[in-house]
């Protein structure tokens, strides 16, 4: 192997070991020196007409669109038929995975009432409404692998919750938007208009789908040698995403910080998560699942794609910088709690996946 493959393969490593130093690193940036990222995300690389309704692509769209392409590269079309002969366990995960949020903010609301500024529980719950819709993330099919899941009820998990997002995505957020109240409601509202299934459609399900028939193509053979180019680029590209992100967010929390409400965004944002893991758990349990459906169930539940969410967040919830602090929490809890139950399982240490 050539000096290149092998520096590319060790910088890959070393981002996936290091990953969420960097995500602290890239959230650190952005609340010091956010112009590039504010810069970045008004980059337009043109526009296009689609369902009667005309979509700016922005730069921070063309990076999503291009980890779901990879992701649709890592989909083994003879998994995803195993899934398909037995699609009972995967239905009811995706079904789960889209009650769970709503159910425990639903549980969880009525103890918010106590908080001493409504304005900041509506701006959480404008947050977590956006965690909560995103389809499972790619990622979750590598923690699983990792921990000796069942990889393909994992990747059935990722592909059926990419392809109903533009359908289920909306509904998610009209089911919070019950709770919401002035401008958060009609923000909500907004978000789980029309536009955003176009959103999804463009940035999530045809690059998923392109990435798949590209696969299918040329061959998983043919692919295999680009993985570590690949893995690489994804890596940079979520961080390139946190990092634009965060920008819109966090230097104002920096100039004017407020600690009880950072405090009760991470307790809120922990709970969310390790609920959605127990959750996969308890279904496993339920539908008598072997151990490996078992972790890609916890896996699937508990981690969702937080590089459509934080786009989304990005270009919607602008003029609600303290609404995206959740989702920032939420991308850097989700894959504490991922490495949690891997070192359970695994005796391994935190490393999170980023495939």
């Amino acid at each position: 192997m050539s000096n290149g493959p092998n520096r590319i393969h060790r910088v890959g490593g070393f981002i996936q070991k290091q990953f969420l130093v960097l995500l602290v690193v890239a959230y650190g940036l952005a609340a010091v020196w956010p112009s590039v990222g504010t810069a970045a995300k008004e980059i337009a690389l043109g526009r296009l007409d689609l369902r009667h309704e005309s979509v700016s692509l922005t730069l921070p769209m063309f990076f999503l669109a291009g980890l779901l392409f990879n992701a649709g590269l890592g989909a083994d079309a003879a998994q995803l038929f195993q899934v398909a002969r037995k699609p009972l366990m995967a239905l009811t995960g995706l079904a789960m995975n889209l009650l769970v949020p709503v159910l425990f903010l639903v549980l969880a609301y009525p103890l918010l009432w106590f908080w001493h500024d409504p304005d900041e529980v509506q701006n959480l719950l404008l947050g977590l409404a956006i965690v909560a819709a995103m389809p499972i993330a790619g990622s979750s099919t590598a923690w699983s692998q990792n921990a000796n899941g069942n990889v393909a009820l994992s990747l059935g998990l990722v592909v059926l919750s990419t392809l109903f997002s533009p359908f289920t995505t909306p509904l998610v957020l009209r089911a919070f938007g019950s709770l919401a109240t002035g401008s958060h409601a009609a923000a909500l509202s907004r978000i789980g208009g029309h536009g955003t299934g176009t959103f999804l459609l463009l940035c999530v399900v045809v690059p998923s789908l392109a990435g798949m028939f590209v696969r299918l193509l040329f061959g998983s053979d043919r692919i295999a040698p680009y993985k570590p180019a690949l893995k690489l680029a994804n890596s940079l590209a979520l961080l390139f995403l946190c990092y634009v992100n965060a920008s819109t967010a966090l230097p104002q929390m920096v100039a004017e910080p407020d600690w009880d409400f950072l405090a009760v965004i991470l307790v809120v944002v922990a709970a969310l998560c390790l609920s959605a893991f127990a959750a996969g758990w308890l279904l496993a349990r339920i539908m008598r699942a072997d151990e490996s459906q078992r972790k890609a169930l916890m896996f699937g539940l508990g981690m969702n794609n937080n590089g459509t969410g934080m786009v989304l967040a990005c270009s919607a919830l602008s003029a609600m910088p303290s609404a995206i602090l959740p989702v920032l929490a939420y991308n850097f809890v989700q894959h504490l709690v991922a490495g949690g139950v891997n070192r359970a399982y695994c005796g391994k240490g935190l490393r999170p996946q980023v495939a």
